[in-house]
């Protein structure tokens, strides 16, 4: 089941296109990754899912429902952490916790006591004495507290310590086991590759791509060191095709492998080489290549 449908979405601000003509598809129980350089359309989609925005033309469901007509529906299973978090500075986090609590009509203090335990948040401290990190905490705990089916982080790491970092990624892949859909914009790009299932990427309002993890890691390069028994036998060597040759030092070559492992193997049995070292694929490399516009 798609738990956000997106059918030729298109948003205007006057004569500038926010989103044109956006198709995307999430399935439940997802980790789904939202990419893309500043000013891509990332946030303006997540405001028209969340009934923030109306859409110029097109439409975007959640749970089955119009994004704008059922938004007060749709936002009572959604968490949301946004990227330019803000919080009123005379509450502690218990008093945003029992706000919440009333919002939603839940009684919210357990659960929200577990969580600020869990990302080591001291819960009466006011706001205005927070720490950007604190605060960051305080949102996610708000977001998460009702545990909601459907969670929407934009940059939601940036401040956040190494451990609370891991501690969000642990419950992000708890809460996809349990069939709980993340919707994950993120600027970085190695947590992306680490969490997500799918990745959607956006630039100038436009889809560029939308493709499992495992695909494209599958076309992603891999980086290629190889060390030449001298440079005398490094020097009249010619790459095959499937090597990009960047870097040639003495008897040594940096390069990219845009194809197979095993035919590399089989070239490198035939030369005179003392070693070679094949890294994991770079998807950080292929994922920058959508965000400059190039071929991927």
């Amino acid at each position: 089941m798609s738990l956000i449908a997106i059918e030729q979405l298109t948003k205007r601000y006057g004569s500038r296109l926010g989103i044109d003509r956006l198709d995307l598809s999430v399935p439940e129980g997802t980790v789904y990754g939202f990419l893309g350089p500043n000013g891509s359309g990332k946030t303006t989609t997540i405001r028209v899912l969340l009934g923030f925005l109306r859409p110029s033309a097109g439409r975007a469901c959640v749970f089955g429902h119009d994004c704008w007509s059922a938004s007060r529906l749709i936002k009572s299973e959604i968490g949301y952490v946004p990227g330019d978090l803000r919080l009123h500075t005379w509450m502690t986090g218990r008093t945003a916790l029992q706000i919440v609590g009333q919002a939603r009509g839940r009684d919210l203090a357990t659960k929200g006591a577990e969580l600020a335990d869990y990302f080591g948040l001291e819960m009466t401290v006011k706001v205005i004495r927070m720490s950007r990190g604190m605060r960051q905490k305080l949102g996610l705990i708000l977001a998460l507290v009702h545990e909601p089916r459907l969670l929407i982080l934009d940059e939601p790491t940036t401040s956040l310590d190494p451990l609370a970092q891991e501690r969000l990624y642990d419950h992000i892949r708890l809460m996809a086991k349990n069939g709980h859909t993340v919707f994950f914009s993120s600027h970085v790009l190695s947590e992306v590759e680490d969490l997500c299932d799918r990745v959607a990427i956006l630039r100038d309002g436009r889809l560029v791509t939308d493709e499992t993890i495992d695909h494209l890691r599958d076309r992603a390069p891999r980086a290629v060191t190889i060390r030449w028994k001298s440079g005398d036998n490094a020097e009249p060597a010619k790459p095959p095709a499937m090597l990009a040759l960047h870097r040639r030092v003495g008897g040594v070559w940096e390069c990219d492998l845009d194809g197979k492992v095993t035919e590399l193997i089989e070239w490198l049995a035939g030369q005179p080489i003392e070693d070679v070292e094949i890294s994991r694929p770079n998807l950080e490399s292929l994922f920058r290549q959508y965000y400059r516009g190039g071929d991927a």
